[in-house]
């Protein structure tokens, strides 16, 4: 198991508002103690071949290993073209993973938005005509493809398509390729979508490719069925909040035991670090007594 670090804290002020660079955060980040930095497709200010090339130059010469690019593609746009330039754009994401992190890195994948009229059959019709779109690529750049169980991204209209257990599980097996394709697995957003994370991991497991270990709270007065009734709010439910990673809901330790008796090598990113660098670091020291204790320490 190795540790990997997303800056949740920093995604509108390097991917909006531009005040802070990539090679900024990449410095910020070295006090903790991460052993690699997992990147959004919003952080490029540029997809030219020298930019891109300077970005992963300074991830290797800071000691880390880029394991993912998160990518949101809208598989499930009602509008064809949308949808072809959902597959154009991850087919460029796929080159810009394999330019940055190298063979094997991971390309996140998600369904699409939740469009209020386009029915369940449609979706996945059209989820699984997009994966399959870009299956080609994966192979190409050597690149494998783990689409998560989300909620949604910040910058959508709609939550996650795929939200739900039942949808994301029948995209998922609907794609036969299991070397190049698999899960991003995400316990606290099966939280959020009222499914059980551990029921969930006890179905993907085979295919678990890496995962998100963040923890969520809501604010007081929220509640769950509030969030899952949000549509049409841009980005995310105000209320519901990242916390340090082992002081929410996850039962991390059943989710760690069942990982290391699979034989789980693979990535944990935190997702943190939106009261600060402080609680990013403490998440980051969470997971390696985790990781000290089902995994017997190290990075395997």
């Amino acid at each position: 198991m190795k540790i990997s670090a997303f800056p949740k804290c920093f995604i509108d002020t390097i991917s909006v508002d531009r005040t802070m660079t990539l090679f900024d955060w990449i410095e910020m980040s070295k006090p903790l103690g991460a052993e690699g930095l997992e990147m959004y497709e919003g952080f490029f200010p540029s997809l030219d071949d020298a930019y891109i090339e300077s970005v992963g130059d300074a991830i290797r010469e800071a000691g880390y290993a880029m394991p993912m690019l998160c990518c949101s593609p809208d598989f499930t746009n009602p509008d064809p073209d949308g949808r072809k330039r959902a597959i154009e754009h991850e087919i460029k994401m796929i080159e810009v993973t394999r330019k940055i992190g190298g063979p094997k890195a991971a390309c996140r994948v998600l369904s699409g938005q939740r469009y209020p009229e386009v029915s369940r059959e449609q979706g996945i019709a059209w989820v699984v005509e997009g994966i399959q779109a870009i299956l080609p690529a994966a192979h190409e750049y050597d690149v494998v493809l783990a689409m998560e169980n989300h909620y949604k991204d910040g910058y959508w209209k709609y939550p996650e398509f795929a939200q739900k257990m039942d949808v994301f599980l029948e995209i998922i097996d609907a794609i036969d390729d299991h070397e190049y394709f698999g899960v991003q697995y995400d316990p606290s957003n099966a939280i959020v979508a009222g499914d059980d994370p551990i029921e969930l991991l006890k179905k993907v497991l085979p295919r678990v490719k890496t995962m998100h270990a963040s923890d969520r709270f809501l604010l007081p007065g929220a509640t769950l069925e509030e969030l899952r009734q949000s549509d049409g709010t841009v980005g995310y439910f105000s209320k519901l909040q990242h916390g340090v990673t082992g002081k929410g809901l996850n039962d991390y330790d059943t989710i760690f035991k069942i990982l290391s008796d699979f034989g789980y090598d693979g990535w944990v990113s935190i997702e943190d670090g939106v009261n600060g660098m402080d609680e990013m670091k403490e998440s980051i020291d969470f997971l390696k007594r985790m990781r000290d204790k089902y995994f017997g320490g190290g990075s395997a």
